[in-house]
Formats: structure tokens, C-alpha cells, sequence
């Protein structure tokens, strides 16, 4: 062993006097060989202590008392305690927490999987098996990292190592050194010494780069008090900086330095040994050395002292493969120390291929989850060994797991148990233990939560569908459960369900999502079915004011036919509410020629109650409103809104789809009361086709709109910003653009500002935000004003904008055979030849004149969503005229049944049913 410093004790009693070598004239370097090997030393301010004879042998040398009695140690389980002086928060307690001569589990660390823990002066560091680093304590001249000089008593991230791939640190007492895997070295805290090796006596504030140590690869370091050690290996060269008052340099000077410089080692016998370790403390320094003939002892992912167990290979192959009575105990206290243990299970399963769980970020766990899963298939094997896992993570580990784990480390068990939960859920078990997971999940801070749920939407495809589908089907069980068998089991099932809220969210934001029918719960669909059926008036008078805001919250799980269901029975509800209070059902009196002047002048009448659904009577006309003329009256406006003044929507001639216009053409209140028939006629279940793209209901719904919206709604002005996105750097530099739109600017200075490679993108996504939401932002107000009075139920907000989009315009999926499949006949047979005629003149129709032909069966030539002709059921009746041919057909649009007079020829029939679909307008019998 080398030592050189202070040494008050020459040999520090491990040998005689005649077994210490001077190493030259000034005893800067002292040489000491012993028998029996030191294996491991820790040097202190004035006290040193050897392990020596493999750890049968330990000997301290004790200068004077160490009054901050300050320690800090792991390795139970990956937790850290510590005890002594609390001044500067350096016990990382919390603030104001006194000072403890007993060890205190440190639970801010908890759950993260920890490489080192070390102290200096009064502050500590702990080091992530993926590279983080966090310090707490004393910081007042910056050895924290931090960028200021403010204590931290709790551990703090030190962000801007991150990335850098830290695999050691060494405190000293104002100042801390960082070594990484590439060899670099970083130093801040105090210069006072020099101890940072910048050629300057300056304090750093922030991690700086040893520049003068550039390209040696460093493999070890060490600080004292107020120096510090670089070792490299591969020259057998020990550097040194700082102060040297002492000795403590070794390099037969005593004075600070302020750069790295070698250590005078005895060439005589540094030769013939290699050093394998490097130690200071206080004004001491050390170097162990070995007689061995290897290169000298590199710190690197394979040899890091690590404070955390962690779970491999080896460990699962020896519990499947040696289950005997005999070693069965040992194995169940494996698993019960290696599955309670969160820092274990999150130092596990690391992506090592080159070195990516050094890139640990929000956006990226640094698991290789396919290992992961692979491991939990191996301990599958066996059930015994598989039970055991099962019944530790359930009972011990997710019921410790902290609601505030620091760092992205201390989140990955919630990425790895749904693997564990995955092969649990094959076998028919595991629905208890995914609860208690989903409590756990939902346990998590919100600001915790959010960053988990970034590591989901960067999770690849499978483990992403393995998670919801874990939840899905627990949820879908627990539904049933309670469908079936009566259990008490709501309170289960709204966790599953909320964590899957919560999944879904995640989905939507994804860069490859995954098919929404993923989260469905088709069995839901079946309940909510016998609920409409069963449920009678006074029923609805019962339910509490927020019975539906659970639908609404976990609308993730209802497929389309489903939320069309939660939508009638918030319908009913409505009517009954409103109903009761109010008999008198609204009804507005129109003509067919002025439909849309009429509807504007009754809806700017006050005092109108838009809780009822909205009555209309064709003036001149006794058809009764059961549905069928109110499908009629909005059917009419439709046609009228796109052709109306002052204009409030324009035609795009490429797409053929509406939009607000930017023109100023005299509008008053005509947005609103567009918005509000728009509500209106989604609250009456009509359709109001206005060709709106699905910007429109995006926009309804609170969501971003996209390029992908503006190709739809524009497709030639989105070709050309998509041509900006994909042409070389020349050719957008020729398009001359600047950041302006039809003449406004969409940046401050926007006329000066060119459109280049670097900014394009953001070019194009303005561009996009002023035509879909900036130039229209007045507009679009106005109409979702009248569209939330309209509409005033909230279950219209569960929809995709798909699905709204369809359901306030319809559906246009024509199978025209369906309808023939599902008719009905009341005083004919199918085999009429009445009949059989009907049905060649029907298929013998162009594509308009069948649509005109469903709008004279049933108001609209709209279908509603989901529902295609095969679930419409037209039920055709004979007239029962005798002078048939003098009569044409007649619909009854709210039963949807064509009264057909049994005319004499095929062409009668097709004349009189010509005339009547073309002028349906003219009359009508409702």
C-alpha cells in the first residue's frame, strides 16, 4: 500500500518500523507491504480503518475524535439510513429534523436502485444504477451541482448530469468530484485549494469538465478534505490537486495546486505492482496495490459496488430448477427480500445494449422490458415458485410503494408488473393483485402520475397493448361480476376502469396509437340496454343529479352503440327532469319555403326553454310530430344554412365541406343560432348535414387540430405546407416565404422572419392554427355558445369526434339490400306481384333518386351512426283503395312505412312512386 499526507502515526500500526519504506528524502510517499492484504480502507477526517486478511481483520488508526459523527450506509434492500449531525439537512430528513445518534431510514430514497451512496463535509450524493445523481445537504458554495448555494434538505436531482453516463462520486467537504463511464471528470463546490483542477481558485456552482484530464480516461477518484485523486489506469498514474499543505499530494511539495499532477510514486516499486484502488480522507491519501499481473481495476457497469440487488437470470434458474423442501426456505427469503423491494425490481431488467438506460428521461424508462418478460415467463414454470412472487408483490411491495418516488427510476416497477400481472392473468388468477396494482397506480402524486403516464405513451406496441389489456380485462370480469353474480364489487371496478381513463388519454396522444375497441367492454352494451328497457318514468325522477358523470368518466369503455345508449337514458332523464316541471312541449310553426327565416325569428324570441326537445308544425300541413317531421325540418335547413345571408359558412371547392367565413358580411347573432340548431337538432336525435369537417368536432370536444384536419377540410392549401415539410432545404429557400397568413402575420415581425429548414415546422403549425382556429376564433365562440344551449346534456362530450361528426349529420354507408331483407308487409305477401314490382323499380333507381326515396320513407336521407339499413325495418301496408291508379304512395315517415296502392302495371307503379319521392317536399302525411 501507498500512502502520503498527514500521518501522525508512522505505518498507522500495521507494521513494524522496519516495514515502512520512505519514498524519498521529504517522506512524501510512504511504501507499506504487508503479509496479510488490505482489501478495502475508509479515511476519514482523523480517523482511517483497514479490512485486511478477506475481511477477518479490521484495524483503525485514529488521529483525533471525528466530532460530526455524520454517517450515511445501504444495502438492506436497497435502503438507505442515516444518523449524526443534522445542521444543513445533510441527514435528508427534512427540514428543521434534529440530530440522531441512531440509524433513520432515509424514505425520499425509497424504491430507487441505487449504484453508491457517499458524504463529504455536510453533504451526500446517492448514484442511480442508470447514471442520476442526487445531493442534498449543505450547499454554500455550490457542492450540491445545483447552479446556486441554497441547503437542500431533501435529495435533488442534479439535472444537468444527466445523460453524461455517472458511474462514481467522491465528496469532499465543500467540494464534489464525478467520474463518468467515458472516463471525464467533473468537479464543483469550492476552489478554495484548487481542489476542482480548473487553474483557478474560483467556486463552481454547476458540474464542470476537468479539461486538463480530457482523453486520459480516468478510472478512478477520491477526494479528501480539501484534495482529490484522479486515477488512470491504464498509464498506472494517480493525479492530484488541491490543497498540500500536508503532503497530501505526494508530489514532494507541500503546497496547493491547481491543476492535476502526478503523484511521485516509487518507480522501484511501482514497477513490479498494479494499483487497484485509490482512497483519501481528511489530508490522507492511499493506494492499495496488487502483485497480480492485470491492468489496473476499472469502474464500469460490471464492477460497480451497487448498493441494490437486483433480479437476473441466475437467480430465477436457480429458483425453478432447485425447489426442494430442503432449500425451499432459502428461496421464499429470496423472493421476499427481492419482490418487497421496489429498488430492487426498478434496478432490474436495465437495457444495456449500448448503454441505453443511461438515457433514462421522462420520455424513456431504460427498461428492456422484453426480459422482463421473459423472466416472468421463466418463474412460470413453476406454480410454486410463481405463487409465492404473486403473494409477496400483493402483500408487502404494493402496499409500501410510495406516493412520491423521486426520479424516473423510482416509477419503473409500475412498468414492470403488469408483466408479472400478464402471465398471473393466462393462468385465471391475479385479478385481486391487479386491483391492488391499480390502487397503487392511482395512489401516485399527480405530478408523479403525469410523468408515468409520459413513459407510457413511449412504451412500444406490446407493452402498451399488455397494460390496457391487464386492466381491460380484470374490468371486464369485475363487470360481470357484478352483472352475474350480484358482488359487491363497483368499488374494484371503478379503479381498473380509472386507470384505464387514464390509459386511453395516454393513447390518444400517442405516436402509433393503438384501435380504441382495445378498452371496449362489450358487455356493457347489455346492461345499459336492459337498463333503457326497464327503466319507466318516475325511475329517472330518482336518480341523483351525477349518476351520469360516471358514464361520462369512463366513456373509454363504451363502444359507439354503447355511449349512443348512455346518451338516450341521459335523454329520458332530461325530458323526465324538465318534464314533470313543465308539460308543455315547445313547438315551432314553419313553412316549408321560409324554414330557415322562421326557425332564426322563433329562436330570437325570448324565454324558450331548452331543456325540451323542440316540436315543429309544417304550416298548413296536419302531420303530427313524433319524430318523423322535426327529421324533415332539419333536413330543410341544411340545405338553407349553406346558401343563407349574410353568409355564415363557405363552400371549399375542393372538399365540398363548410367552414366559418372570415368575411365581416353583416352577421349579427347568426353564428349562435347556427351553433344552437346545431345543438338543437343533436338534442331531437335529427340530423343536420352541413358538411362540416371533423375539425369542427374536434374543436367541440377541446382537441388539437392538426395538418391532418386542414387536408381534409382544404386539400389543396394543406398540399402546399406539406410540400414545404418534404422539400430540401433549396427548394423551400425558393418558395420566399415569411410567417404571414392572407396578409396577417402569425409571429410578431412575421413579415421579416423567412421560412427555413430550422423553423418550417413551426411555420406549417401555425399556418394551420390561424386557418382552423385564429381566423374563425369569434366565430367558432358564438357557435359553441349556441350549440352548448342547444344541446344542454353533457353526454354528447363522451363521443370521438367520429362519432359526433356522424351522429349531428348521419351516415351516408347506403346498403340498399339491407332494406329489402328487413322489410315488413301488412296487407300484402312478399310474393304480391305488387311487391316483387316495387322492389325491380326500387333497384332499377340511380343512387339520388333511392336517397330521395329514404328521405320520403323517413324525413332524411341520413342514417343514423351504426345503424345501417338492415336495422331500419320499412314495413310497406296497402293502401286499400279500389281506383288504385289514381292515388300515389304515401309515407308515414315517424312509423317509417310506405302506404303502396296495388296499381295495375309495373310502369303505374313506378311513375306514381317517381312523382312522389320528387315531391315530397310539396306534402306530406306525417
Amino acid at each position: 500500500m501507498f500512502s502520503w499526507g498527514e500521518n501522525t502515526r508512522d505505518g498507522f500500526g500495521l507494521v513494524k518500523s522496519n516495514g515502512l519504506v520512505k519514498a524519498n528524502t521529504d517522506g512524501c510517499v510512504n511504501f507499506i507491504h504487508m503479509k496479510s492484504p488490505i482489501t478495502h480502507l475508509s479515511a476519514g477526517n482523523k480517523v482511517v480503518a483497514f479490512i485486511r486478511n478477506n475481511g477477518k481483520q479490521v484495524s483503525v488508526a485514529r488521529m483525533q475524535d471525528d466530532k460530526d459523527g455524520r454517517r450515511i450506509t445501504g444495502k438492506l434492500n436497497g435502503k438507505v439510513f442515516t444518523w449524526g449531525q443534522n445542521s444543513s439537512g445533510q441527514h435528508c430528513l427534512g427540514k428543521g429534523e434534529p440530530s440522531t445518534s441512531s440509524p433513520q431510514l432515509v424514505k425520499s430514497l425509497s424504491g430507487i436502485p441505487l449504484a453508491q451512496i457517499t458524504a463529504g463535509g455536510d453533504h451526500s450524493f446517492a448514484l442511480t444504477l442508470s447514471g442520476a445523481v442526487f445531493g442534498w445537504g449543505k450547499n454554500s458554495a455550490g457542492q450540491l451541482g445545483l447552479g446556486d448555494t441554497v441547503d437542500r434538505p431533501a435529495p435533488a436531482p442534479v439535472d444537468c448530469l444527466n445523460l453524461k453516463k455517472t458511474i462514481a462520486i467522491s465528496c469532499g467537504v465543500e467540494h464534489t468530484v464525478v467520474l463518468t463511464k467515458g472516463g471525464l471528470v467533473f468537479t464543483f463546490g469550492s476552489g478554495r485549494y484548487g481542489q476542482l483542477g480548473h487553474n483557478s481558485l474560483r467556486n463552481e456552482l454547476r458540474p464542470r469538465l476537468v479539461a486538463e484530464l480530457w482523453g486520459a480516461k480516468v478510472t478512478q477518484i477520491a477526494c479528501g478534505r480539501n484534495h482529490t485523486l484522479a486515477f488512470v489506469g491504464s498509464f498506472k498514474n494517480i493525479y492530484s490537486f488541491g490543497h498540500g499543505e500536508l503532503g497530501q499530494l505526494g508530489n514532494g511539495v507541500k503546497m496547493d495546486q491547481s491543476v492535476p499532477l502526478p503523484v511521485q510514486l516509487p518507480q522501484d516499486h511501482i514497477d513490479d505492482l498494479q494499483i487497484e484502488q485509490t482512497f483519501a480522507g481528511g489530508n490522507h491519501s492511499f493506494a492499495l496495490c496488487s502483485s497480480a499481473k492485470e491492468s489496473g481495476k476499472e469502474l464500469n457497469d460490471s464492477n460497480l459496488g451497487k448498493v441494490t440487488q437486483t433480479l437476473d437470470d441466475d437467480i430465477i434458474n436457480r429458483w425453478i430448477s432447485d425447489c426442494d423442501s430442503k432449500s425451499w426456505k432459502k428461496i421464499q427469503k429470496e423472493i421476499t427480500e427481492t419482490f418487497s423491494s421496489a429498488s430492487c425490481l426498478n434496478g432490474s431488467f436495465l437495457d444495456k445494449s449500448r448503454d441505453k438506460h443511461y438515457q433514462t428521461s421522462l420520455k424513456h424508462s431504460g427498461l428492456d422490458l422484453s426480459s422482463a418478460r421473459l423472466a416472468f415467463q421463466k418463474l412460470a414454470k413453476k406454480n410454486k415458485v410463481l405463487a409465492e412472487v404473486e403473494d409477496v408483490v400483493q402483500s408487502i411491495l404494493l402496499p409500501s410503494l410510495s406516493k412520491d418516488p423521486i426520479g424516473v427510476e423510482g416509477l419503473r416497477v409500475y412498468l414492470i408488473i403488469p408483466e408479472l400481472l400478464r402471465v398471473l392473468l393466462k393462468q385465471q388468477r391475479g385479478i385481486d393483485i391487479t386491483e391492488a396494482f391499480a390502487a397503487a397506480v392511482l395512489r401516485l402524486n399527480p405530478d408523479k402520475f403525469q410523468v408515468l403516464e409520459g413513459l407510457w405513451s413511449t412504451l412500444p406496441d406490446t407493452p402498451f397493448r399488455t397494460l390496457v389489456k391487464t386492466f381491460h380485462s380484470v374490468s371486464a370480469e369485475y363487470l360481470r361480476m357484478m352483472a352475474e353474480e350480484g358482488c359487491p364489487v363497483k368499488k374494484q371496478f371503478n379503479g381498473t376502469v380509472m386507470v384505464m381513463e387514464r390509459l386511453y388519454e395516454v393513447n390518444c396522444n400517442r405516436r402509433i396509437k393503438i384501435a380504441a375497441s382495445n378498452f371496449h367492454i362489450n358487455r356493457a352494451n347489455c346492461m345499459l340496454q336492459n337498463m333503457l328497457n326497464t327503466r319507466v318514468y318516475y325511475d329517472y325522477l330518482n336518480l341523483p343529479e351525477d349518476f351520469f358523470y360516471s358514464f361520462h368518466r369512463q366513456s373509454c369503455i363504451f363502444n359507439t352503440e354503447a355511449k349512443c345508449i348512455v346518451y338516450q337514458l341521459e335523454l329520458n332523464y332530461s325530458f323526465a327532469i324538465h318534464g314533470h316541471l313543465n308539460l308543455w312541449v315547445p313547438t315551432i310553426h314553419v313553412s316549408r319555403e321560409t324554414a330557415l327565416v322562421d326557425a332564426f325569428q322563433h329562436l330570437r324570441q325570448s324565454g324558450h326553454d331548452f331543456t325540451m326537445p323542440l316540436k315543429v308544425k309544417f304550416q298548413e300541413e296536419n302531420g303530427v310530430d313524433e319524430g318523423g317531421v322535426s327529421l324533415e325540418f332539419f333536413s330543410l335547413l341544411g340545405r338553407e344554412l349553406l346558401t343563407m345571408e349574410p353568409k355564415t359558412l363557405e363552400v371549399d371547392e375542393d372538399s365540398g365541406l363548410a367552414w366559418f367565413t372570415t368575411a365581416d358580411g353583416g352577421v349579427t347573432d347568426e353564428f349562435t343560432l347556427l351553433g344552437l340548431l346545431c345543438g338543437k337538432a343533436l338534442f331531437n336525435q335529427c340530423f343536420l348535414n352541413l358538411c362540416f369537417p371533423l375539425a369542427l368536432f374536434k374543436k367541440l370536444l377541446g382537441l388539437t387540430t392538426t395538418l391532418d384536419d386542414l387536408k381534409e377540410l382544404s386539400p389543396t392549401e394543406a398540399s402546399g405546407l406539406q410540400y414545404v415539410l418534404d422539400e430540401d432545404e433549396e427548394s423551400v429557400a425558393a418558395m420566399d416565404l415569411v410567417f404571414m397568413y392572407k396578409g396577417q402575420e402569425v409571429i410578431p415581425n412575421g413579415e421579416e422572419v423567412p421560412v427555413t429548414m430550422v423553423n418550417r415546422k413551426k411555420y406549417v403549425d401555425l399556418y394551420v392554427d390561424m386557418k382552423l382556429n385564429k381566423s374563425v376564433q369569434s366565430q367558432f365562440a358564438d357557435f359553441e355558445k349556441g350549440f352548448h344551449e342547444g344541446c344542454p346534456i353533457q353526454a354528447w362530450r363522451m363521443f370521438l369526434p367520429e362519432e359526433l361528426m356522424t351522429l349531428l349529420q348521419g351516415d351516408d354507408n347506403y346498403e340498399w339490400d339491407k332494406l329489402r331483407q328487413n322489410a315488413e308487409y301488412q296487407g300484402y305477401r312478399p310474393t304480391d306481384d305488387i311487391i316483387q314490382n316495387f322492389w325491380i323499380v326500387f333497384m332499377e333507381f340511380s343512387e339520388e333518386q333511392k336517397k330521395k326515396f329514404l328521405t320520403f320513407l323517413t324525413g332524411t336521407d341520413r342514417l343514423p351512426r351504426g345503424r345501417s339499413l338492415s336495422k331500419l325495418q320499412m314495413q310497406i301496408t296497402s293502401l286499400g283503395s279500389t281506383d288504385a291508379d289514381e292515388y300515389y304512395p304515401k309515407a308515414q315517415t315517424c312509423s317509417v312505412t310506405l302506404c303502396l296502392p296495388n296499381y295495375s302495371s309495373i310502369d303505374t307503379l313506378q311513375e306514381k312512386l317517381l312523382h312522389a319521392i320528387t315531391h315530397c317536399d310539396v306534402f306530406g302525411d306525417f
